[in-house]
């Protein structure tokens, strides 16, 4: 969770636009789609084969595709058939089961974002309401009567999301300064929280007044084979407001994220 409720908002870079990819790149092919597990309607025996895993998918992506398409399968929270097993570690699907003495049930349905993930051809795909309500608990949170409601966990993973889309077009503005290098434009390799741990940038904006903020995102995006470090400090908009202010740049981890930086610092001061 990155946010209270409130919709969000992001200070947008002077920059050139991405323009539209060359031919030759991977959203101009046919899109690989994994076919619906065999208790969907729409399941047709013509369906696609379920494309290859890639190495070190992350757990909760490996077969996410599977709630994107027929979240029913999950949603009775009873014990996992045969099907349900996953062959690499015989375990069921991930978080997708009520905590015991859960007080409502919450959607298994899982929503796909517009991030491409690296070397799979498909992009990433958000919790559902019951893995993030899980997540929660394994992170020491527990649940009183007046704390949240399942109207707020539904809010609570539409504002997750929307923070995120809204931080993938943040990087894309600053990925545009290297479009002739990667022309099919990044994707994203992975991402971790910091939450506590504060960047100087936010120190420096706290000694000058400011709040500090509440959430940090590290993102590693792979442009065409380079991995880049993103940082993302996550602000409360401010008292009475109801959006999310995401400040979106590139790590001091290399002479080129520097560059970038004092070239768009540039852009912003003489645009102003």
């Amino acid at each position: 969770m990155s946010s209270p409720l409130g919709t969000v908002k992001a200070e947008g870079l002077v920059m050139p636009d991405l323009g539209q990819a060359p031919q030759g790149c991977p959203m101009h092919q046919e899109t690989i789609k994994s076919a619906p597990p065999p208790g969907c309607p729409m399941h047709q025996a013509s369906a696609k084969e379920h494309p290859k895993s890639v190495p070190d998918v992350p757990v909760h992506q490996e077969r996410a595709y599977e709630f994107v398409e027929c979240p029913m399968r999950a949603a009775g929270g009873g014990k996992p058939t045969a099907p349900d097993i996953d062959p690499a570690n015989m375990m069921p699907p991930p978080n997708q089961h009520p905590s015991p003495g859960q007080p409502f049930s919450l959607s298994v349905k899982r929503e796909e974002s517009n991030i491409p993930r690296s070397s799979s051809g498909q992009n990433w795909v958000y919790p559902s309401e019951q893995m993030f309500w899980n997540a929660m608990l394994r992170k020491g949170w527990r649940w009183r009567e007046q704390d949240i409601s399942p109207k707020d966990m539904t809010n609570i993973i539409r504002i997750h999301n929307q923070n995120n889309e809204q931080a993938w077009k943040e990087i894309l503005r600053w990925e545009a300064l290297h479009l002739k290098e990667c022309p099919c434009g990044p994707s994203l390799l992975k991402f971790g929280g910091k939450a506590k741990d504060f960047t100087p940038r936010a120190r420096f904006r706290h000694w000058m007044g400011h709040e500090l903020p509440f959430d940090r995102h590290d993102w590693i995006v792979d442009r065409c084979g380079k991995e880049v470090r993103y940082v993302i400090d996550y602000y409360d908009g401010g008292q009475g407001s109801s959006h999310t202010v995401l400040d979106v740049r590139p790590a001091f981890d290399s002479l080129e994220a520097v560059w970038d930086r004092m070239k768009v610092a540039w852009w912003r001061w003489t645009s102003s």
